[in-house]
């Protein structure tokens, strides 16, 4: 399969190794390639360039916003909350068209230190601002409420015996997205919250989130609804 993913942070670099790493075409679209390459950018393994990082993850493409966008079959945002807008604003309406769009981002807002508090939260939720601006687009919310190793490869919490959660307004990108995340990861336990305005309660779980990773000293952790 052919994966657009719109961020070049960790999240996009993790996913990315792991999508190739599976067989899959993926094309990490930037504002600008040229300068992405020489930034210094985080990484799972500490600070590097991001060229360090794709020159040991050659069969990853790198293109404009607009380039992912036409290149995915099925697109992954995994920008920061501040950058999802503007990012797919660069791609434009016509190249996102009525794909199916995972969004992983989260409108965390660090205007006033740590830990962060929501940009956006109880009667609006990014997931809701992003469908409205693409209304073709068909963005089901998913894989925001862990860290990034744990997104593909949920098995290193608790055998993978934890949950994750989909919403979206369309029931088939739901479905299709519940069967992604078990046949790119190995995701066994996903609920469907329904339409995205679910967004808003997934988002809203960073806050405790946060706190657990404060509490617990490590990010490798889950939510499990236990039923």
């Amino acid at each position: 399969m052919q994966i657009g993913i719109f961020g070049t942070g960790v999240v996009g670099q993790t996913l990315a190794s792991a999508l190739i790493g599976k067989g899959h075409a993926v094309m990490i679209g930037t504002r600008d390639p040229a300068a992405t390459l020489n930034r210094t950018t985080g990484t799972v393994a500490g600070p590097t360039t991001f060229s360090e990082w794709h020159g040991a993850n050659p069969r990853v493409q790198l293109g404009t916003f607009a380039d992912a966008a036409r290149f995915g079959e099925v697109l992954v945002n995994a920008t920061s909350g501040g950058g999802a807008l503007p990012a797919l604003q660069a791609a434009g309406a016509e190249a996102l068209g009525d794909k199916v769009m995972l969004d992983i981002s989260n409108p965390l807002d660090f205007s006033k230190g740590m830990p962060p508090t929501l940009s956006v939260c109880n009667t609006d939720s990014l997931g809701e601002q992003i469908q409205r601006a693409f209304p073709d687009l068909r963005v089901v919310k998913t894989l925001n409420t862990t860290t990034a190793a744990v997104m593909v490869n949920p098995g290193a919490v608790a055998g993978g015996d934890h949950t994750m959660f989909v919403c979206g307004n369309d029931a088939q990108a739901r479905a299709t997205v519940a069967r992604l995340l078990g046949e790119w990861f190995g995701w066994r336990d996903v609920i469907d919250l329904g339409d995205i305005t679910a967004s808003r309660g997934a988002e809203m779980l960073l806050p405790v989130w946060l706190r657990l990773w404060g509490a617990l000293g490590t990010p490798i952790f889950n939510f499990k609804i236990a039923r």
